[in-house]
């Protein structure tokens, strides 16, 4: 065969037997645009019909001695697979005994034909000339300039307060280092990759951006854009030119060549967690895409998640905090009975109350609270058992004061309730949502306007004039000049939910929120007492951190070690336990699960990792392979996989109930 007349194809299907490359012919019709990273339809004798993929390489020679077959259409001139992109997922989805093809379809965005006719030729695109680099605020320079200069890995403690980066638009202060730390690495001629969790701190994150760099240069790439709009921004990263692309998860996995700089804002928001497979997160993304084009890497945060203080204690990533910015006023309190009546009904301390009302002075105040609703959980009056829906036992919630209460599963509403274990027919109202406590501080502050703002009531600025914002975790508004005091409810409640890492979660959403305040402006902790305190009175979160992990590494649990759930029938977990070409630290289970699975957890250290994944890998290959073959004869066939062994490395679920 003629030179580069061979094309090694990555077939895009979830099934585990085809992660590989396979050769195809390329018939000479198809030689000008059949080139590496271009989308393409093959025929698969496997599944009987045409599937699509990548072409990953092109090559003259193949070890196969018969005839090839052809491809048989290239679907897109566009090159989407970048060789940096291929090599990123490739290594990921290794780690995670996962397939490649699942990693690239998180980071690929939907082929949109208009969006490819649309789009300029690089060479007629130009380009304002770049402004001078921001220097990083409330950094040592030296310290910052060789994070950039020598492609290193930090952990920044991030300035709290807000700033106003335009007339009348304000941010917290994080974002805009953020963006003086892209700006550095534009100005390098390198391109940034700006990662936050959600939507709400993406907006900020922008306005920051733009309020430094050229709009031309910022990319935006999120799942809340328009298909087109999403794909034309992706193909724009192809190019030469540096951009600062700003999304979520994803975006770690995003085309760049030339790449200088990731910044991963929050990294133990649970918004990072991939919920499909191989269920990589987005730091473990970004390690390994350091690692492969020598970037720096930094990750930003109030409060450090142990993830990251075991790479700061392993001497992986330095640890780098602030300067001239005074510590935010902290103030833990007990649940103490108010002498207000109408602040007790809302739960409020006197301390608390105080704060409040010294606030609203001044400018808005804000209330975190636990859950959204109005009355999360209804119980029997009588008996006081949880009141459960007559049609399918899920939990009764009530909406609001003049709402009939309803079931929490299937919506159901409660019209004639009858409570199964007393017979009883009277409900009462169990915890405060946002609409309670809404309803309760209003009469306590009578006179003041009451905000809500949670999933159902997305608010994302509130103006600098009295009120009260009622809202749950990470549903925060930005307040023009900062909240003159922050009030933090239910500490106790958010407290009891079990899970490995419910006290780092708290400690992070109460930290969000308490940089949201206005300088020297008060925030109370409601509930909380110990480390938790100490490290939000010290404003050391960082020291919490550091406990957690040690009192988590003498109990092996992650992040001390990694885990790997294997949930399958029993012979083929426990096979795959045999196999394991090393000894596990610890094997957890079986336990059972409904449709006869089980569901077993295995703990090993991180030198043994690749060994495991990669064992795992095949041992999953192996048992969707022979659960496809024992499939009855003129079955239709599918590119679903069929149950066999399922594998999920660094899997926290299992350690919810502890």
């Amino acid at each position: 065969m003629s030179e580069a007349s061979i094309a090694r194809v990555l077939i895009d299907s979830p099934l585990p037997q085809l992660d590989r490359l396979f050769d195809y012919a390329v018939p000479e019709k198809f030689r000008a645009e059949a080139r590496a990273g271009v989308r393409v339809k093959v025929p698969l004798r496997t599944l009987g019909r045409l599937v699509e993929g990548w072409i990953v390489e092109l090559t003259d020679t193949v070890a196969y001695a018969g005839k090839l077959s052809e491809l048989d259409a290239v679907i897109s001139p566009f090159p989407v697979l970048s060789p940096e992109v291929w090599t990123l997922a490739r290594t990921a989805a290794d780690r995670a005994a996962g397939n490649a093809a699942d990693v690239l379809r998180l980071g690929i965005p939907k082929r949109h034909a208009r969006a490819e006719k649309s789009l300029p030729e690089p060479a007629t695109v130009t380009y304002d000339p770049l402004p001078e680099a921001r220097a990083v605020s409330y950094f040592d320079a030296g310290a910052i300039g060789t994070l950039i200069a020598e492609h290193k890995r930090a952990a920044l403690a991030a300035p709290t307060g807000v700033a106003e980066v335009a007339p009348g638009v304000w941010v917290g202060r994080w974002a805009v280092t953020m963006a003086e730390l892209a700006s550095q690495a534009l100005a390098r001629g390198t391109t940034a990759i700006l990662a936050t969790p959600d939507f709400r701190d993406q907006e900020q994150l922008e306005a920051a951006v733009a309020a430094l760099l050229p709009a031309e240069r910022v990319l935006r790439l999120d799942a809340r854009q328009s298909v087109q709009k999403r794909y034309g921004n992706f193909l724009r990263t192809h190019e030469d030119t540096p951009f600062v692309i700003i999304g979520n998860r994803s975006a770690v996995y995003a085309p760049a060549s030339n790449l200088g700089l990731i910044v991963v804002w929050d990294d133990g928001d649970p918004l990072y967690s991939e919920n499909l497979t191989p269920y990589i997160h987005t730091r473990d993304a970004a390690l390994l895409r350091q690692e492969q084009q020598h970037c720096s890497l930094v990750f930003m945060s109030h409060s450090r998640s142990t993830e990251v203080q075991r790479l700061v204690e392993v001497g992986w990533i330095a640890a780098i905090s602030p300067g001239g910015i005074r510590p935010p006023k902290v103030i833990p309190t007990a649940n103490q009975e108010s002498q207000d009546r109408l602040a007790a009904l809302a739960r409020i301390p006197s301390s608390a109350w105080k704060a409040a009302r010294a606030g609203l002075d001044e400018g808005p105040v804000l209330v975190q609270v636990a859950r959204p609703g109005y009355a999360p959980r209804l119980a029997c009056a009588e008996c006081s058992q949880t009141a459960r829906c007559t049609t399918c036992a899920g939990p009764l919630a009530q909406r609001s004061a003049s709402a009939t209460p309803s079931c929490v599963w299937c919506g159901a509403l409660a019209v004639k309730w009858r409570c199964r274990e007393c017979d009883g027919t009277r409900l009462r109202m169990v915890g405060s949502g946002t609409g309670r406590t809404a309803d309760e501080l209003g009469r306590a502050f009578p006179g003041y306007r009451v905000i809500v703002a949670d999933g159902e009531h997305q608010i994302l600025t509130v103006a600098n004039e009295p009120s009260l914002i009622i809202a749950t975790r990470g549903a925060e508004p930005i307040a023009e000049g900062g909240y003159r005091a922050v009030i933090l409810l239910d500490g106790a409640g958010m407290l009891a939910r079990e899970s490995l890492r419910v006290a780092e979660d708290c400690l992070r959403a109460w930290s969000n929120a308490i940089a949201l305040g206005a300088d020297g402006a008060p925030s109370v902790v409601v509930g909380v007492g110990g480390s938790l305190a100490t490290a939000l009175v010290t404003w050391r979160q960082e020291d919490f951190a550091q406990a957690e992990l040690a009192d988590r590494r003498e109990l092996r649990f992650p992040p001390a070690v990694r885990v790997a759930t294997l949930t399958g029938k029993i012979p083929l977990v426990s096979d795959a336990i045999s196999q394991l070409p090393v000894a596990p630290l610890d094997v957890l289970g079986p336990v059972d699960l409904p449709d006869g699975l089980v569901r077993t957890i295995i703990r090993f250290d991180y030198k043994d990792g690749a060994a495991v994944a990669e064992q795992l890998k095949a041992l999953v290959v192996a048992a969707t392979t022979v659960s496809r073959s024992s499939r009855k004869p003129g079955a239709p066939r599918s590119s679903q996989p069929t149950p066999g062994l399922r594998v999920h490395l660094d899997d926290l679920e299992p350690f919810v109930d502890l």
